[in-house]
This record gives C-alpha cells, structure tokens and sequence, in this order.
C-alpha cells in the first residue's frame, strides 16, 4: 500500500533515521484516537453510582452503561478493521471521532437511563473505527524497529489510559459531576482531529473498495451475541433462555462466518491471514495473556476493596505503578524488540508477570500496601510491559500494511473475548464469595494463564527476519 506520507522512492525512512514531525503527528493521532477508547471503557465504572441516582434504572441499569459500550465495541471492530483497509485510515478515524465526539455529548445531557444506554452503544461502535485504524496507520508509517518504538509509545498511553480511568473518574465524579466524564471527551477528540487534518490524503485505490455485506452481518452476530451471553450470564444465569439461545445462535453465526469469509471472493478476514506463523501464534498468545490480565484485575480490585476495606480510591491509587511504569517503559522495550525481535520479550514477560501473581497470591486480608500489594503489583507490571509492545509488533508486523486494519481488529477482538471469558470464569474459581483463598486461587489461575502464553510464544513466535508475510 502507497503510504499516505511521501516518502523516499526506496521505501520507509531507515529504522536508525530520527522520528520525523510527520511520524509524529501520525502518532499523536494514533495515542489519543485510541486514548479515548481504552478511557471509556474504565472510567465509567466508578460513575455508575451517581448516575444511578440521579438517572434510576437500578441495577440492571448499571450494568448495560458498561454493557451496551463493550457489547458494541467487540462486536464491530472487525467490520471496523475491513472499512479501515477498505477505504482508508484516515477517513475511518475521521468518522469515528466525529461519532465518538457526538455520543460523548448525547451521554452527557441524557435524561434518562435508556438514552444513556444507547449512546454508550453508539459509542462503542464510533470506539470501534478508531482502535484498528490507530494501530494500522502506525504500520504505514513506520518501519522496521522505528515501528515497534512507535506501538511502544502506543502501548504506554493506552495502557495508561486503561489503569488511570478510574482514578479519573473518581475525581470527577467527587469534584464535578458524572456527566463531565462524557464531556471531557470533547477536548481530546478536538485536539486529533485538529492533527488529523495535517496528515496527508491517502491516495485513492486503484480497485473499488468492496465490501463482504454478508460476513460483516454474521461477524456481528457470531461476535456481539456470545458477548451478550458472557456479559448477561452473571445477571440472569446460564439456564435463561436469552443467555443460551444468544450463545447458541452467536456460535453458529460464527460458524457461518468462518465459511462465509473461506468462500466469499471478498472476505471481511481473509483467513489467509491465519497461515502466517507469528500471526496466528500471536493471537494465541494474546488469548492467555489477556485472561490473564482480565482474571487477575478483576480479583485484585475486587478483593482490595470488599476483603481488605480499601476505598475505590485506595484500590485505584494501587495501580499507579503500574501507570508509571508502563509510560517509563513501553517505548523501551518496543525499541529492544524492534532490535532484537519479539520472542524472547513475548516469552519473559508473561513469566516475570506470573512471578508477580506469584506473589500476591500469598496476600493476607489485611493487605499491607507497602509490604505485600506493592512487591507483587510491580514485579507484574514489569511483565506486562516486556510482553505487550513485542506481541503487538510481532502480530501486526507480520502482515502486509494494506492489510493492517483487519489484522488489528482481529488481534483485539481476541483479547476482549478472552478477558469476557476470563471474566465470566471468575466465579468459578473464586467461589461464592471472595476470601483470602479465593483470591489465592485467581492469582494462582493468572499466573497459569500467563506461564502458558510466554510457553506459546517461546515456542511458536519467529523473529521477524524470519517470519513469513503475507
């Protein structure tokens, strides 16, 4: 695919060449298009009270302000990611901040709760045009180990984003109003696409854009409803009829949509894609990973605050080092695996997380900050932030640049739907109630989790001059 910025004739700037102003402006656009999504998706939580009482709709509620957003936002991001290949990354992000932007205002003044569902449905769905392309107009621009410095700096904001939402949130809802966690969105999306308009045009395709009507539908329902199902299980159980028959009929939608794109001559996902090696092994990757992740948060909140009395602002200052270290670190450890290759970081970093969990699995109920939360906390952070850089470079940096916008949506539609699993497995391993020795037992299970995917990328991921490309 012809850049969208001029560049020399032989082809991307040299890996060893200084970032340009263009490259970075690219990446501006790329952090806060993303920025804001990775936000939303944690800010909330610490809202939902307030908007509670002043909106009603109880506790069900409660529950679909975050449901509707997340619903929306796996179900569409790989329909996201083809229109990004599709029609370009620039127009997608340009649309997706303009409806981000617009359903940020509609939750802002919502008068009811059922308005406040649906525009955080929209929302999702404005969310889902900008992650893919974020990360796909990072692969156009840059090269070689230039690239993944650049997925680095990506990594770190949106992981910062990620873990400071609900400190955010909390400040604003204690200081302001709920309604300003909405608004505020305003700000960052005028800023990009103030930036956005300094990148240049891509140039049109010479073949007219097509699009597999068919599989977007099926990927829809063969994504969105098992989600559905994950989501809604914990409210109204695996026996009621609209959780199995969602499942049920996602699955085989998703059945369809595997054979749909196998046999379409415009496949949404190519599944082509799935041959090459550091992709499909990638994914795999990410799989246990982000259980991993989605597990061990989960218990780790929940626990700090209902077992050990930690307030919400307690508990959401616990994840500050991991805040510090990723911003401190990311752009480090994408720069050695541009360097040196993904593998040997992807194999690590898991394990020096699980050694982390490792270590707050054997947390008392008092929870002593300083001597038994903190140790833990750090040691894992370091993990994380070896790991999710290098598996971001590998995975995309293993498929061609027209076809990026697909290859990220695919990659993070993987790690939603395997943190939704691992969510919903939570129960199961925790008990009933959290104790001391459910927590135990999730931290436990995340540090499984996470040995086996350092296991799968040790053994599967090939180092770029290796690696095949499709």
């Amino acid at each position: 695919m012809t850049s969208p910025h001029p560049l020399p004739a032989s082809g991307p700037a040299p890996s060893s060449s200084p970032m340009s102003s263009y490259q970075r402006r690219i990446l501006t656009v790329a952090v806060l298009s993303s920025f804001i999504v990775f936000l939303d998706g944690t800010v909330i939580n610490v809202a939902l009270p307030a908007i509670s009482r002043e909106l009603g709709g109880g506790l069900a509620g409660q529950q679909w302000v975050v449901d509707a957003y997340l619903i929306s936002l796996t179900a569409v991001i790989l329909l996201a990611g083809s229109l990004s290949d599709a029609f370009g990354r620039r127009r997608v992000i340009f649309w997706g901040l303009i409806g981000f932007g617009a359903a940020s205002v509609l939750c802002a003044v919502s008068v009811t709760d059922a308005m406040l569902i649906v525009s955080r449905g929209i929302q999702g769905i404005a969310g889902a045009l900008l992650v893919p392309s974020s990360l796909a107009i990072i692969v156009a621009n840059f090269d070689g180990p230039a690239r993944a410095k650049a997925i680095g700096r990506w990594t770190a904001w949106t992981s910062t984003a990620f873990l400071a939402g609900p400190l955010l949130g909390g400040v604003l809802v204690d200081l302001v109003s709920w309604r300003l966690v909405f608004a505020i969105n305003v700000i960052p999306i005028a800023v990009t696409l103030l930036a956005l308009r300094r990148l240049d045009l891509e140039p049109p395709r010479a073949v007219k854009p097509v699009i597999d009507y068919r599989g977007a539908v099926l990927g829809i329902l063969g994504i969105g409803l098992p989600v559905f199902a994950l989501i809604e299980h914990g409210r109204l159980g695996w026996s009621n009829p609209i959780v199995w028959g969602a499942l049920a009929l996602g699955l085989a939608s998703f059945g369809l949509f595997l054979w749909n794109e196998a046999v379409a001559s415009h496949p949404m996902l190519p599944l082509s894609l799935f041959r090459v090696r550091n992709f499909w092994v990638g994914n795999v990757a990410t799989a246990f990973i982000y259980a991993a992740l989605s597990l061990g948060g989960f218990a780790l909140t929940l626990f700090l605050q209902q077992v050990a009395g930690y307030s919400a602002t307690q508990a959401g200052l616990a994840s500050l080092p991991s805040t510090v270290i990723s911003i401190s670190l990311a752009s480090l450890f994408g720069t050695l695996a541009g360097r040196y290759g993904s593998r040997w970081f992807m194999a690590a970093g898991p394990i020096v997380g699980a050694v982390g969990y490792l270590l707050l699995s054997q947390v008392t109920a008092e929870a002593n900050y300083v001597s038994q939360v903190l140790p833990g906390t750090v040691v894992f952070s370091l993990g994380l932030v070896m790991t999710v850089a290098p598996l971001t470079a590998a995975v995309l940096g293993s498929i061609d640049p027209e076809r990026a916008g697909i290859a990220s949506a695919t990659n993070n539609a993987v790690s939603r739907v395997a943190g939704l699993v691992a969510t919903a497995a939570a129960a199961l391993i925790i008990g009933d109630a959290l104790t001391v020795e459910g927590f135990s037992r999730a931290a436990l299970a995340t540090s499984a989790l996470l040995v086996v995917g350092g296991i799968v990328s040790l053994v599967g991921i090939q180092n770029a001059k290796r690696s095949q490309r499709t």
